[in-house]
């Protein structure tokens, strides 16, 4: 596993590489992780013959952060991903989302941005399926913080506190190596980063139209990993997902947190080997 940097929509994106060939595995982190969290995924993915490409998106790592809440819209998150893609110049692509990387790769996937072999998503609910969810107060009490994070400045003082004590707080029962966990702390205490970070949040309402329209049903065969302790996530969000996916496969993982990939990677490996191998 190498770091590299790929120039892409205007960007400057750090990525976790693996592996060679035509086969291209994009994998897209969430919040408040980075490329690291895909650390048990890269190797089994390059293995299987892919190129993996594990990417710290916009505002993370040392990948660009634009100044500005409207840079983190929709639109530009998934200009990111094709600009990737592109980048790569693969034949073949498979993309694996996790939290928001997720709702990106569901969204880009409804989009057709580009053909797509394979969409791996990992608790992260279907935008409408989310969307529907929000009506339920199970849900809506478990996303309390969305309407947190889109306080001015408050958040970010918060999450950057004692050296991301917060972030700590937020990995907390994941077995996690110190070293991982200090790449997340560190990450949200770096000048401007904890704002880039929750931008992704505030621009929510930016996207809410393109999210309306993503109707259209998803042709490519569709892995859900969904660990059933989530937090942040309640199961009902599942409901409704095989309205918009044609091929899908639903694997729940009872006791494993949000952070599936970390929390189970052994479980998520195989998974992900069996998934693949039906190409």
């Amino acid at each position: 596993m190498q770091t590299t940097f790929i120039e892409a929509n205007g960007l400057r994106f750090e990525v976790l590489e693996e592996g060679s060939g035509d086969k291209l595995a994009l994998c897209l982190h969430g919040f408040p992780e980075h490329a690291v969290s895909w650390r048990h995924q890269i190797p089994v993915l390059a293995g299987m013959g892919y190129r993996v490409w594990a990417v710290n998106q916009r505002g993370y790592g040392r990948t660009s952060r634009p100044a500005h809440v409207t840079d983190y819209a929709g639109g530009h998150l998934l200009d990111d991903v094709a600009a990737l893609i592109d980048a790569a110049n693969a034949k073949g692509v498979v993309l694996i989302g996790h939290d928001w990387g997720g709702m990106v790769a569901w969204c880009f996937a409804a989009r057709q941005r580009r053909p797509l072999e394979r969409l791996v998503i990992m608790n992260a609910p279907h935008p409408l399926c989310f969307r529907a969810a929000l009506k339920h107060w199970r849900q809506l009490r478990k996303s309390w913080y969305v309407a947190f994070f889109q306080l001015p400045r408050l958040p970010e003082r918060m999450l950057a506190a004692q050296g991301g004590a917060a972030v700590r707080r937020i990995f907390a029962g994941v077995a996690l190596p110190p070293e991982v966990l200090a790449v997340y702390t560190r990450q949200i205490t770096e000048p401007g980063a904890a704002t880039a970070m929750l931008n992704w949040y505030r621009a929510i309402r930016l996207s809410s139209s393109q999210i309306l329209n993503l109707t259209h049903v998803i042709d490519v065969p569709t892995l859900i990993v969904w660990g059933e302790r989530d937090v942040a996530l309640d199961p009902i969000c599942l409901n409704g997902t095989d309205r918009y996916v044609r091929d899908l496969t639903v694997k729940r993982l009872p006791g494993v947190s949000h952070w599936v990939q970390q929390d189970a990677p052994q479980v998520v490996n195989e998974l992900l080997r069996e998934f693949l191998r039906l190409r």
